[in-house]
């Protein structure tokens, strides 16, 4: 898009790991300009391995890096210059980190009284507030761990959900004090956190049990909401989940499989009634499936709208033809030998994804011209780097 909806906007981010980050990448995504303050040497998320050897070539698109000392007399007048003509900061250390630096909100904001600052926390205040978080301890803590493994085997998602919905929930925050700075001229402090963001996923089954009077079980023990909601073996050992969730879809089913025996059926005639019934349902479905290849399946689902799903593996995704062609995926340079196809963000404005402005920035990349534009001349940089102050 050549009129991002943030090209106006300016983000000092001090973070590391996913829930800052991703932050970060969100707005920037949307096209503010987002200056990463690294420590000297590089934020420690770049050389991470195993699970989290991803984390920073996801989430650090589309931003600047500069790399300077903030424990340094000149590092910390570079900070404050920064964030005297910023809009945004985002820090996501523990809590009081940046208040011992000088850096906490009470102190950047005598610098510049109308600037949004977003913790990213492990907890809002309360008794939890200092303790120490990850997105591993939100999803024991908030009951999501629970809810995904069966029972007395708790499992986290996935993937780092609650990082990345902490983030998200960041980003809203921003966006509404940007709002409401609009009105006050003054800015203000945001805090999302990670076990509060795992609580509100866990509002549904909540909600669930002050209406039913019964604890939820753990989703791979549940009862389902309707009697074809399941993952179906086919030929060849090929899996499809399938999905049949109202009444209408229920007669399209059964109409297009022949499953005479429930059309015709005055006991299935309601989803309540179906579910009742919902092995012997599963049972015949299983068997009249077993043999029938995916790609026929597949063909038939899409004929009557019904929703389905293949099995997909992350490394699928890559080569998916609808993110191909919807400009889903963006490839991203992880250094100089390797390119990546990474998911672009999930949204659209006026028909319109949003893509790249700037690779991935190495340590530091951007620190002579975002000093430069801060008044410093070329001698006093050189300077600053030759005594490891900035990088």
């Amino acid at each position: 898009m050549s009129n991002l909806p943030l090209k106006n906007i300016k983000v000092i981010e001090f973070s590391h790991m996913v829930m800052g980050p991703s932050a970060g990448m969100i707005l920037a995504d949307l096209g503010a300009e987002v200056i990463k303050v690294e420590p000297i040497g590089g934020d420690k998320t770049r050389k991470l391995k195993g699970s989290g050897a991803g984390y920073f070539a996801m989430y650090n698109r589309n931003k600047q890096s500069i790399s300077v000392d903030l424990k340094s007399k000149d590092g910390r007048e570079i900070v404050s210059k920064l964030v005297a003509e910023a809009d945004v900061v985002i820090e996501n250390f523990r809590a009081g980190a940046l208040d011992k630096l000088g850096f906490g909100y009470t102190q950047l904001s005598k610098i510049n009284d109308q600037l949004i600052f977003m913790s990213a926390k492990g907890f809002l205040k309360g008794p939890y507030e200092n303790r120490t978080a990850l997105d591993e301890v939100a999803q024991m803590m908030g009951g999501l761990a629970y809810m995904t493994g069966p029972s007395g085997r708790p499992l986290r998602a996935g993937a780092s959900v609650i990082d990345v919905m902490g983030g998200m929930f960041g980003v809203i925050g921003i966006l509404a004090a940007l709002q409401q700075r609009g009105d006050t001229k003054k800015g203000q402090q945001v805090t999302s956190s990670l076990f509060e963001s795992t609580v509100f996923l866990m509002g549904q089954h909540m909600a669930q049990e002050a209406i039913t009077g019964k604890a939820p079980a753990p989703m791979p023990e549940r009862i389902s909401g309707w009697a074809i909601y399941d993952v179906i073996e086919l030929k060849d050992g090929d899996k499809l989940f399938v999905a049949v969730v109202s009444d209408t879809q229920w007669q399209k089913f059964c109409t297009k499989f022949k499953f005479d025996e429930f059309s015709d059926n005055d006991q299935m005639r309601t989803n309540a009634q179906r579910v009742d019934q919902r092995s012997v349902i599963l049972q015949t479905v299983r068997r009249a499936f077993k043999d029938v290849a995916i790609d026929d399946l597949v063909q038939a689902l899409e004929e009557i709208g019904l929703p389905y799903a293949p099995i997909n593996k992350p490394q699928d995704l890559v080569s998916d033809h609808h993110l191909l062609e919807s400009g889903g995926l963006l490839n991203i340079e992880i250094d100089d030998a390797t390119t990546a196809k990474l998911p672009a963000l999930p949204i659209e404005l006026s028909d319109q994804r949003f893509g790249i402005t700037r690779q991935i920035p190495k340590i530091g990349e951007h620190t002579e011209e975002v000093l430069l534009s801060l008044g410093y001349s070329k001698q006093q940089i050189d300077e600053m780097k030759s005594a490891n102050i900035a990088q």
